[in-house]
């Protein structure tokens, strides 16, 4: 009964991180049509910036070594660094959407993935430059470093307050979508643009919104994903590909898909890595776990989980 505790604590805590980005991936997506590849460098961003609100950077190398900052940092608290880096990425994103994204809304989305998969790699050179390749600790927040009181279970505090705060996040952002008249112009938009204009309303303010929420997730993502594991430039890329898996398995534009197949995918590599049969551990195959059930639910479904049929007759 632990080890199954244990194994659905851990999943629930990776499988959030996955859904932190995948909702905000699908919903720019579903809604949008835009593939945004370069939504890792905003999970990135996020993590620089939030370690250096909340505690602060030790640079070891690259440009800023050089220049004699070796020690950057505010020393603000985790909680001041998740609002920072929230509006900071918010931000980003709506600028993201307004100079680069919207000229490519109408290209094809091989163009799509080129200008954006080319950002992600410039955020990541800049970065790498700039702070150095070396992995930085993001230490817990003191209020959440101690361990969960359940008998023969050692899972961190923290591991449950990421559930919380994506629970808490995702539960706000699908309220705004399917409540809220702004989330109505944003739904009827995404069915039929062209009447949505013709009755007046501009879809270029509620969509930028939205690329900015998607933005804002994926920096929250970025930095309660750092204690967990320390942050790297590249963090950002290798963290994309599942989270592109997940929005795929639920079904684009998807919240409720998104959220179903990032607890799947989560306890299913945590089941994985903490599985081990005779003398041999399953942790290798962890990742090969969560591409397997992604081709088996596309085969039975190929519009994911929670995703709308496509009509192609």
């Amino acid at each position: 009964m632990a080890d199954l505790i244990s194994i659905l604590l851990n999943g629930l805590q990776q499988g959030a991180i996955y859904i932190l980005l995948a909702v905000g991936l699908s919903i720019i997506l579903g809604t949008l049509e835009f593939v945004n590849f370069a939504h890792g460098a905003l999970y990135i961003i996020g993590a620089y910036v939030g370690l250096y609100v909340a505690q602060g950077l030790v640079v070891s190398e690259g440009y800023l070594a050089e220049a004699g900052f070796s020690d950057l940092g505010l020393g603000m608290g985790f909680i001041v660094g998740m609002i920072v880096v929230a509006l900071v990425v918010f931000v980003l994103g709506l600028l993201f959407e307004r100079f680069i994204a919207r000229a490519f809304y109408d290209r094809p989305d091989t163009d799509q993935i080129l200008v954006t998969f080319g950002l992600a790699i410039i955020v990541q050179e800049i970065l790498r430059v700039s702070l150095g390749s070396t992995s930085q600790p993001v230490n817990q927040p003191t209020w959440a470093s101690g361990s969960v009181p359940i008998p023969g279970v050692a899972i961190s505090e923290w591991r449950i307050y990421i559930i919380l705060i994506t629970a808490l996040l995702v539960g706000i952002v699908y309220a705004l979508v399917e409540y809220t008249d702004f989330g109505l112009v944003v739904r009827a938009g995404t069915m039929d643009d062209e009447m949505v204009r013709l009755l007046g309303i501009k879809l270029s303010r509620p969509y930028i919104i939205v690329f900015g929420i998607g933005a804002a997730l994926a920096g929250v993502a970025g930095l309660v994903a750092g204690p967990l594991s320390p942050i790297n430039p590249t963090a950002g890329t290798d963290i994309l590909v599942p989270a592109f898996v997940t929005v795929v398995i639920g079904g684009v534009g998807s919240i409720r898909g998104a959220v179903a197949a990032g607890t799947i995918l989560g306890i299913t590599q945590a089941a994985l890595i903490q599985t081990q049969i005779g003398t041999y551990n399953l942790a290798p195959w962890s990742q090969v776990g969560i591409y397997a059930i992604a081709a088996i639910i596309l085969l039975v479904r190929p519009e994911g989980l929670l995703g709308e049929e496509v009509d192609t007759a």
